[in-house]
């Protein structure tokens, strides 16, 4: 992999994915309780936009919480637009209000 390579590291203490390309991060910010992960906010900065990034936090997100058997609470609006145009994931989707 050339040093331009994006990577993306689960940041567990942080509680965010990050990928980290040309000395910059995007974010991906989460919350797990029980078994939900809560998608909470997409940060792509804005030299790095364009690039497919954000798809790359989710997708990253979204198999964490299928390998982990975690149900998604997608709260961050690119989530949401991600799950619309992947259907794959929407047998993990749950109702932020389902208990």
């Amino acid at each position: 992999m050339g040093s331009n390579a994006p990577s993306i590291i689960d940041n567990q203490a942080e509680r965010q994915f990050e990928l980290h390309a040309d000395g910059a991060v995007s974010v991906l910010t989460y919350r797990i309780t029980g078994d939900r992960i809560r998608l909470i906010h997409t940060e792509v900065p804005r030299a790095q936009r364009g690039r497919g990034y954000a798809d790359l936090l989710a997708h990253a997100a979204l198999e964490r919480a299928k390998r982990e058997h975690l149900r998604v609470v997608p709260l961050c609006p690119f989530v949401k637009g991600f799950l619309d145009r992947h259907p794959e994931y929407v047998a993990q989707l749950v109702d932020d209000a389902d208990v």
